[in-house]
């Protein structure tokens, strides 16, 4: 029998994967595997799993959680010497990524894509010597996924989100930022940075440009303008709600490298995870090297 990593996050999205666990192991069954399960314990521990298996062990890796599960098991596999395929299930509150592949919503119809889908050679993010699946990203918002409570996230879903974010608008931070890049140098003051590989980011979609295609070797870039005054700040937080990214305020291209330089550390988050403060950060697009499970042809139609 092929064999099966299968790691879970237990409280991601109300917990709603106990009910199905039975069912979902029996769909992997069913497909041939013989399944080891795994409930993470902690913050890492997914990762620490996926990272310290022996090589040969499995032939894939499944993860069920949010996108920070998902960001700790890509994150160990692109670290190792043997890369297996990833099946994600997702069960967050959020779920960006999974959204933006159109992974079913259902727990068990996913389950099915993860043994019975296709292989997706999808692009993943190098951030110095760490990794991101989809979201790399400095500034307003952007620490409001793990500054958020796993409870509030459970009992509120994205509502805690808006709520928790909401009370970052009266207190802005700028960073002063100079931006090398594949087709030339940006040097200014933002309030936000993105560079991304998703249709949404914190459940908001098209905030970072249309036309995303998840394996073309390059991201895309957001970074939004600082304020001079009050009127520009409304400016631009409505030119990000209504989606106004060609505006003044809004800087968006694509590339493949790039380097950001700052004066102080610059906090960073990483598929809404801690991504610790830098001031110099070299971002570099690894092209179609994360192997994900999604729906077959057939699924799609």
């Amino acid at each position: 029998m092929k064999k099966m990593l299968f790691v879970y996050n237990p409280k991601a999205g109300r917990g709603q994967i106990h009910g199905a666990l039975s069912k979902i192991i029996d769909v992997f069954v069913k497909a041939g595997f013989e399944v080891t399960i795994h409930p993470s314990q902690e913050f890492r521990d997914a990762y620490q799993k996926v990272l310290d298996y022996a090589d040969g062990a499995y032939d894939m890796v499944a993860c069920s959680g949010g996108d920070g599960t998902l960001d700790e098991v890509v994150t160990a596999m692109m670290k190792r010497n043997e890369k297996s395929v990833i099946g994600f299930i997702p069960a967050g509150s959020t779920n960006d990524f999974a959204n933006s592949l159109k992974l079913p919503t259902n727990i068990l119809e996913a389950a099915n894509t993860v043994v019975n889908g296709q292989i997706f050679p999808c692009d993943v993010g190098k951030f110095n010597e760490g990794y991101f699946v989809y979201v790399a990203a400095f500034g307003l918002f952007t620490d409001v996924s793990y500054q958020t409570t796993q409870e509030a996230k459970n009992l509120l879903g994205h509502l805690a989100y808006v709520l928790e974010g909401a009370k970052r608008v009266f207190n802005v931070p700028s960073y002063k930022v100079r931006l090398t890049y594949d087709d030339g140098i940006i040097e200014d003051e933002f309030i936000l940075g993105m560079v991304t590989n998703s249709r949404s980011v914190g459940g908001f979609r098209q905030i970072i440009g249309k036309n995303v295609v998840f394996d073309d070797g390059v991201f895309e870039v957001t970074l939004v303008k600082t304020p001079k005054n009050a009127v520009e700040l409304q400016e631009t937080l409505m030119a990000v709600i209504t989606r106004q990214i060609d505006s003044k305020h809004v800087l968006t291209f694509k590339s493949a490298h790039m380097e950001f330089e700052s004066e102080g550390e610059v906090p960073w988050t990483l598929d809404g995870e801690d991504g610790g403060r830098h001031k110099n950060v070299v971002i570099q697009n690894l092209h179609r090297e994360l192997k994900i499970m999604i729906p077959a042809e057939k699924d799609k139609a």
